[in-house]
């Protein structure tokens, strides 16, 4: 069998997946950051509501060169067993609610009819080859434009109303599952039947998907609403499923657990994680209450604080100055029929995002282009003093430094804040760069002195500054 395993592999690799990188992985010389296609690399994205593949209305052509467009490097997709009704958290053309007949899965359709989204039935022992036909080359075109894929394998069913229409529901194949009408029972150990059904999927996956770079798998989104204990035993269990699934496979992918909402501290990584992941990290003390696990901290989900494109930015940047590795929106101007990212996001979305909030997060994704990040640490010791109403974050390295600066109260009006660094003696060049139009104003600092005193320019919100020892 194992013999077999990797003869399927090799088959898998030589038709039209391979590769000639090894996929994602963490730096060795500072694994908070990762390493693709041989540079050093932290991923910044924004992100449609996870239905590109699953949704057969979805132009993913059309997204991913907005995508590529915008100077982002990371989406995040769902695989298909778990799916929303329209509706469903207020969020407008939900790309994970597709219409009547309109959804695809890993599983192929029956002929019996009686699917709750229309159509038949699926057979949960067919595999439907044009599922994986489209999920391997909204991969591979990602690929071509230099962005990883975050594949969530699994999703917490909410509510009953989420789990009525996964197709491992017993009432939407014809597979004779167990009769479970509880959401709370879907994603844990109890029921070995549908477990079989899940560990059989991951494989699947997998197997199909082992030679493409720019993929990661996260194991499941947001696996802590529930049976707390349950969820924790399934999903460490389901990592190790992951583990085992590619051990006798050429290429091994990093593999993500989704930690919390906001600032949760891990007691301990299950084995085979590599990436932390955190939802709507504000502030950001996740990374600093983790940092010493030495793997990559992510923050790859956004909302719920308005629609405005400030809250997005700072926390963007907050999140990567405190030492995280990726930073992803959650942007509602991606839907069917808008995969460009031109729909307007209005009031009563639950998140932001456009052309704009992308643009902003395209200045950051630039700054980290030109720092070599890889020998940056996040370092508060570096500042002495600011102004009672700022706040600071510092990446500090040898000769580098990457400063950013918030005032509330300059939100309304242009103001100045002041900060006091301790800098090591020399010559430094330095830019303020205006965080949302992306504008540099260069200044030249000589420090002689163990004190360093800075007045930022005017500015609303937020400011970065970049110094370089010379």
């Amino acid at each position: 069998m194992k013999y077999l395993v990797i003869f399927l592999s090799v088959i898998a690799l030589f038709s039209g997946c391979s590769t000639p990188t090894p996929p994602l992985k963490l730096h060795p010389d500072n694994p908070h950051y990762f390493l693709f296609r041989g540079k050093p690399t932290v991923l910044i994205g924004s992100t449609e509501h996870y239905g590109a593949v699953l949704n057969l209305d979805f132009d993913y052509i059309k997204y991913l060169d907005e995508v590529a467009a915008s100077g982002l490097n990371i989406t995040r997709t769902f695989s298909g067993i778990y799916l929303e009704p329209q509706g469903a958290f207020n969020i407008s053309h939900n790309s994970m609610a597709p219409d009547t007949g309109r959804s695809i899965c890993p599983w192929t359709r029956s002929n019996e009819p009686g699917y709750a989204l229309g159509g038949n039935k699926f057979d949960l022992d067919q595999w439907d080859e044009a599922y994986f036909n489209r999920l391997k080359d909204f991969i591979s075109e990602a690929g071509k434009r230099n962005i990883i894929v975050e594949l969530d394998l699994f999703s917490n069913f909410y509510d009953t109303i989420q789990w009525k229409l996964s197709p491992v529901n017993y009432r939407n194949n014809i597979n004779r599952l167990p009769v479970i009408d509880d959401q709370k029972e879907v994603l844990s150990l109890r029921h070995s039947e549908l477990l079989a059904i899940q560990e059989k999927m991951v494989r699947k996956i997998i197997m199909e998907l082992n030679g493409f770079d720019n993929l990661y798998y996260e194991v499941c989104n947001e696996p802590y609403f529930g049976d707390l204990q349950a969820l924790h035993e399934w999903e460490k269990h389901m990592t190790a499923v992951v583990v085992d699934a590619e051990k006798d496979l050429p290429n091994k992918h990093l593999i993500s657990n989704n930690i919390g909402n906001g600032t949760v501290k891990v007691e301990k990584p299950n084995d085979g994680v590599s990436i932390l992941n955190f939802h709507y990290a504000k502030p950001p003390e996740s990374v600093g209450l983790n940092y010493h696990f030495n793997i990559a901290i992510g923050d790859n989900e956004t909302g719920f604080r308005g629609i405005e494109d400030v809250h997005y930015r700072t926390e963007a940047w907050e999140f990567m100055t405190a030492g995280g590795a990726l930073y992803n929106n959650l942007d509602y101007s991606f839907t069917v029929g808008h995969e460009d990212g031109t729909f307007e996001v209005v009031q009563g979305q639950p998140g932001g995002g456009g052309k704009n909030l992308r643009n902003q997060l395209k200045i950051m994704a630039g700054v980290f282009s030109e720092l070599d990040f890889i020998n940056m640490k996040p370092d508060s010791s570096v500042l002495q003093s600011i102004s009672d109403s700022g706040s600071i974050r510092i990446l500090a390295g040898k000769s580098e430094y990457l400063a950013y600066i918030q005032n509330p109260a300059t939100k309304l009006q242009p103001g100045k804040t002041e900060f006091v660094l301790n800098l090591p003696n020399g010559n430094y060049n330095g830019q303020w760069i205006d965080t949302k139009t992306g504008q540099r104003k260069d200044v030249r600092i000589p420090v002689n002195t163990d004190e360093v005193n800075f007045t930022t320019p005017e500015f609303k919100e937020d400011i970065a500054l970049v110094l370089k020892r010379i």
